[in-house]
């Protein structure tokens, strides 16, 4: 484990990126945000304040601290699955808000949060396996840790994304509502894969299991748009994601 001394220091960077992400946007409206915001960014937060001490922990002679917070954790991360599927509705509710407020919403149609949601289901389903796989790898040092590094790339997208497409749109409100709201996406996808791939490279962990989900996932994103104007997909959604 001795290569993994510093990277607690490596997993500020994407806590980061992701607060910068979220900051606006949480924030922002602090007081209008329903119950279910707080309670998934805060769980979030905290998960990624765990991928900080932990690697700290097992690396810095605190093992014990390390495997009591690790039983912690396990509980914090179905918090982070079970409070990001609960607010799934949101995205089908703001699909139709979208169709009957067009000056309000421009160039966000309903497409966008259909896509939204079908790239955050199997995000979120990504997520429980890569800590699942930690789990079950938990006497494999080098297994558990990157499975639970992993998941840090797997779920950056929402926040990140949100916070470069809130100073993209910004910038261009002078041209609102033609706005082509998926060039921020693209930029935030191409930092995470970037990120993953840099963090990979840097603990040797390139052609590891785990790498390869956090970069699939954020590659499958690039596709929200023609999976959000599917009518397919759009029925499906409807059908499964009831309020």
């Amino acid at each position: 484990m001795e290569k993994y001394k510093d990277l607690h220091k490596w997993m500020i960077i994407p806590m980061v990126f992701m607060q910068f992400g979220i900051f606006l946007d949480y924030w922002g409206d602090f007081s209008e945000n329903a119950w279910s915001v707080h309670v998934h960014y805060w769980t979030g937060t905290i998960w990624y304040l765990y991928l900080i001490i932990q690697p700290y922990y097992a690396t810095h002679g605190q093992l014990e601290k390390h495997r009591t917070n690790g039983i912690i954790g396990m509980f914090l991360a179905g918090g982070v699955c079970i409070t990001a599927f609960s607010m799934m509705y949101r995205d089908i509710a703001t699909t139709q808000r979208a169709t009957e407020m067009t000056d309000l919403f421009g160039p966000f149609e309903p497409w966008f949060f259909f896509g939204v949601a079908a790239v955050e289901i199997p995000m979120i389903i990504a997520f429980g396996y890569a800590v699942i796989k930690s789990i079950l790898q938990r006497k494999n040092l080098e297994d558990h840790a990157w499975w639970l590094i992993s998941t840090v790339f797997i779920i950056m997208m929402p926040a990140l994304a949100r916070g470069i497409q809130n100073v993209y749109v910004g910038m261009n409100i002078d041209d609102w509502p033609i706005i082509d709201i998926m060039v921020p996406v693209y930029f935030a996808q191409a930092i995470i894969i970037g990120l993953t791939l840099l963090t990979a490279w840097k603990f040797k962990k390139l052609k590891h299991p785990g790498t390869f989900l956090a970069v699939g996932i954020n590659i499958y994103t690039c596709f929200l748009e023609p999976l959000g104007r599917s009518e397919t997909v759009q029925h499906l959604l409807k059908t499964l994601i009831k309020g």
